[in-house]
């Protein structure tokens, strides 16, 4: 499949662990970490000597405050640093003591003291209920206490010796609850806001949007799928004809060795050139592309249909002819040569119509006959536009060859009508678009939007060209590759867009 590349396997891939490991995160937050955490670190742990010292922001003047050479003072914050609150339904009853110890070896406590924040006024509350902070040999004895998440509170304690950091032990009473030593780089610094595992999520799924990104945004646009070499030759729709130029132009940049002409003469020209080539080639398959403004005309089984886009068309006038609105009746009627002047229409000037469109092999116009007419246009009556070379003809009406054409002479003479593909006819000098029925051709209104002026784009190839053929390359690369954006971009719909399959299967 033309999907499975190097680099769309690897996005899938990128895009599957980013998904796993989020689900793996979740599962792991809600259902395996069930407990509490009660987390603890040493802060502060100063041997106390003679003379003036400073600890933190206290001034101690050891040998004033008996007992105190030779001590050390520790600096405890113990905080709870899990995904839960810690209440006193989490402790239990062991020995006749209920709560929180803190165990310094064979130390002995001299003096302890708790800080709590503001904020956490209830926590102070717990640490001087009954029985209240105290002291016991080599331990602090603590009550319940009550933390949320992220509240903390501290313990200066005095020590009658030296003590090492693995000589500090928080114990207590709490059921299911993780009581861990944390590594301080600071006094003040605060509890982790994500869990050590919620950071490792964070850091997987940064490294899944860096590849995906490294994948998406490159210096170089990626070449069209299967790039072939050749020469390839596309016809037919002058008004489709400027995106299969661009897209020509991009295709040869990316895809080294490959040329693709473009010459569009008409779609019904550009059909009967690619069954002449057809029926030169035998059996095989001529590089020959023939687009089409609609479905190709009988009597051709041999051609190969695809889907590219959905195209609107609209109805131009000269700019001395102030109308921005014609009903489609009135349309019609100037199509059957019943209005032959603009001042028989309210706000029109006294000039006469001029019927500017074009030649029979048209898409253009064969799908301005059957969407808008529901009939033919009337015959031919001037060769040069001006000049009614039919007396009897009840209007003047020529013939062009091109979309160009039709745009130029509508703007060039008073009192001309004509039509075009929409992105063409967009901001000429001498010539507006006019709404039909009060609706304008607006892309995003498709498929809602009664405007009637509207049409698939075909292209046809004879038979089904070999898969590592440029034909076949460059038909996937317009109906269905990276030429998308182009055909948006030239206010076409592609048909593989959502909406566009919906509405090119409607046909």
């Amino acid at each position: 499949m033309e999907w499975i590349t190097a680099e769309n396997v690897i996005a899938v891939v990128t895009a599957l662990v980013g998904v796993l490991v989020s689900a793996g995160v979740v599962a792991y937050e809600r259902f395996m970490q069930r407990g509490s955490r009660l987390g603890y670190r040493v802060q502060l742990n100063t041997p106390l000597r003679d003379g003036d010292q400073t600890v933190g922001d206290l001034t101690v003047r050891v040998g004033e405050v008996g007992g105190t050479e030779g001590s050390t003072l520790v600096l405890l914050r113990i905080e709870n640093d899990g995904l839960r609150d810690i209440t006193h339904a989490d402790y239990d009853r062991s020995d006749g003591f209920e709560g929180l110890k803190v165990t310094f070896d064979d130390k002995t406590v001299q003096a302890v003291v708790a800080t709590v924040p503001q904020a956490f006024e209830r926590v102070k509350r717990h640490l001087e209920a009954e029985p209240g902070l105290r002291r016991e040999g080599n331990a602090v004895l603590m009550p319940k206490v009550s933390l949320g998440r992220k509240q903390y509170f501290k313990l200066l304690v005095l020590l009658s010796g030296r003590v090492a950091l693995d000589e500090i032990e928080l114990t207590g009473t709490l059921r299911e609850t993780d009581v861990h030593r944390n590594h301080s780089r600071s006094v003040d610094d605060r509890t982790p806001t994500f869990s050590p595992a919620a950071r490792n999520i964070a850091l997987v799924l940064a490294a899944c949007v860096v590849t995906l990104a490294a994948i998406i945004v490159r210096d170089e646009t990626p070449p069209p799928m299967g790039c072939a070499r050749g020469t390839l030759t596309v016809t037919g729709s002058t008004a489709f004809a400027p995106v299969v130029r661009e897209l020509a132009e991009k295709y040869e940049q990316e895809c080294e060795g490959a040329t693709v002409l473009v010459d569009a003469h008409g779609s019904t020209a550009g059909i009967r050139e690619l069954a002449a080539a057809g029926a030169r080639s035998g059996k095989g398959s001529p590089a020959v592309i023939a687009l089409s403004d609609g479905r190709k005309p009988g009597g051709y089984p041999q051609l190969r249909e695809s889907m590219v886009a959905v195209s609107l068309f609209t109805l131009v006038l000269n700019d001395e002819v102030p109308i921005e609105n014609l009903s489609l009746e009135d349309v019609r009627r100037l199509y059957r040569g019943e209005i032959t002047d603009w001042s028989r229409l309210g706000g029109g000037p006294a000039r006469r119509v001029l019927l500017v469109s074009r030649d029979a092999n048209s898409g253009t116009r064969e799908v301005f006959q059957r969407r808008v007419l529901g009939r033919n246009e009337p015959a031919n009556s001037s060769r040069d536009c001006e000049t009614r070379d039919d007396p009897e003809a009840p209007v003047l009406r020529c013939e062009l060859d091109s979309t160009e054409q039709v745009l130029s002479t509508v703007a060039r003479l008073p009192g001309a009508i004509g039509y075009a593909e929409l992105r063409a006819a967009s901001g000429l000098k001498g010539l507006h678009r006019v709404a039909i029925d009060g609706r304008v051709p607006n892309v995003d209104e498709i498929g809602e939007s009664t405007y009637p002026y509207r049409e698939i784009e075909y292209a046809y190839t004879w038979g089904q060209p070999p898969a590592d053929s440029l034909t076949s390359s460059f038909l996937t690369y317009l109906s269905r590759g990276g030429g998308q954006d182009i055909i948006r971009t030239h206010g076409h719909l592609p048909c593989a867009t959502p909406k566009g399959l919906r509405i090119c299967g409607e046909g």
